[in-house]
């Protein structure tokens, strides 16, 4: 999986590519800890508009991601989510925790 994080008008942006799975562990917390800890962003957004495939301990980074969000008070967006990724999302009721477009 390859990362950037990026920012566009006080959103934080950690753009995800390829699998997007549990060899992705330490890459996504490295960026997820420079991601929340941009001091000029009032939102974060993923974006898994490039993401091939996701698995369970990739819904558990997200979660990882959503608990550190809240506790910097920034909400989360999660962005270009299609095909099988929205259906994974989907069965696993992530539309009542996150907001998705």
């Amino acid at each position: 999986m390859d990362t950037n994080i990026s920012t566009n008008d006080g959103t934080g942006v950690m753009k995800l590519s390829g699998r997007f799975d549990f060899n992705a562990h330490r890459e996504f917390r490295e960026a997820l800890d420079r991601l929340v800890g941009l001091p000029a962003t009032k939102a974060l957004q993923v974006d898994l508009g490039e993401v091939s495939y996701l698995d369970s301990s990739a819904l558990g980074m997200l979660l990882l991601l959503r608990d550190k969000a809240k506790q910097a008070n920034k909400p989360v967006t999660l962005t270009g989510v299609k095909g099988s990724v929205r259906q994974v999302l989907d069965i696993a009721n992530f539309s009542k925790m996150f907001s998705i477009s």
